[in-house]
């Protein structure tokens, strides 16, 4: 049995640090890239294989701040100006 630290000593530096796009600490200092999301790449980082972090971030987990008024739009044929339509008789 050893006295002192041994190798967990020499670990104190971090090679990864929070992402400005996910939130996820996996932005990687040297590279310059996130290992989760692929920021700074213009397009997010996803892969067929992953299936359930393909789930975790799709559409329906945000606030779906425009998208969730389409279905009731949908169902209303997307009128705006006349709450009612006229109809001729």
């Amino acid at each position: 049995m050893t006295k002192g630290v041994g190798r967990t000593g020499t670990r104190n530096d971090k090679t990864h640090t929070i992402c400005r796009r996910c939130g996820k600490s996996s932005y990687h200092i040297q590279k310059g890239v996130c290992s989760s999301c692929g920021y700074p790449g213009k397009k997010m980082r996803r892969f067929n294989w992953a299936a359930k972090a393909k789930r975790r971030r799709t559409l329906g987990t945000g606030r779906m701040k425009y998208l969730k008024h389409i279905p009731r739009r949908f169902k209303n044929g997307f009128r705006e100006r006349d709450p009612y339509p006229h109809t001729k008789n």
